[in-house]
């Protein structure tokens, strides 16, 4: 996972995009790293110190392979296997799109090896934020026309769906969040809602792992070490 030496990568490449894009948001740089960090940080972080450049960095930024089951366990969003997805318009198209990004992302990530021998699996998510295939119906182009490898354009989708998060759970009009209240939308980004009750103990959680919004916390502190063109960082990293 992404280290203090990835997020420095991270920020002295797109640092100064992500703050032309957030102005007038409720959300901070270090939010948008831990974003990225959690949403792909087994991908990006493997890509950068192999040597790749940012444009193939960006490329094979994807994974989260189409996991539903004959029993009807795993993924229920659409699409929950190659079937369905060959049975909406253009879906042939995004199934070969969607499978050969994850034969090419597999030579670099040996997690994901397993899942390219199998020639039904496909990837479900693009992009450094991870936008989900589910939104194929609603925008076929972002997909089809691999927009997400573009670093403007996968910004632009992840904080289209964050807004959009922050009004389904009642932050929105705002334009100040707190560090907790931006890590809430990350849930609702992940789950699509975020229990108040629950607190960061919600979302993706890996076996034996933390929590999406705890990693998504620890992620964002973990940022705040990391200065941006050689200024001091928020935080102190001892």
């Amino acid at each position: 996972m992404p280290d203090r030496a990835d997020i420095r990568w991270f920020k002295s490449r797109f640092a100064t995009r992500i703050g032309r894009a957030i102005a007038g948001t409720p959300f901070s740089l270090d939010f948008m790293v831990a974003l990225a960090c959690q949403e792909t940080g087994e991908i990006w972080p493997l890509l950068r110190r192999q040597g790749l450049g940012e444009a193939e960095v960006l490329r094979l930024c994807v994974g989260d392979t189409i996991d539903a089951r004959p029993d009807g366990r795993g993924r229920r969003a659409f699409p929950r296997d190659k079937a369905q997805l060959l049975s909406v318009e253009g879906g042939a198209a995004m199934f070969a799109i969607a499978r050969q990004a994850l034969v090419e992302m597999a030579v670099h990530i040996p997690g994901y090896r397993g899942a390219a021998r199998q020639p039904q699996k496909f990837c479900r998510g693009f992009g450094q934020f991870q936008g989900d295939l589910q939104f194929f119906r609603v925008d076929a182009p972002y997909f089809l026309e691999q927009r997400y490898a573009r670093f403007d354009q996968t910004l632009a989708h992840a904080l289209r769906e964050l807004h959009l998060k922050q009004q389904r759970i009642g932050f929105g009009g705002r334009d100040t969040l707190s560090i907790l209240e931006q890590v809430a939308v990350a849930i609702a980004y992940n789950t699509g809602n975020f229990d108040p009750r629950r607190g960061l103990r919600q979302g993706f959680r890996p076996e034996g792992g933390k929590f999406y919004g705890e990693a998504v916390l620890d992620f964002l502190r973990l940022s705040e070490t990391v200065g941006v063109a050689g200024e001091e960082p928020l935080l102190d990293p001892a």
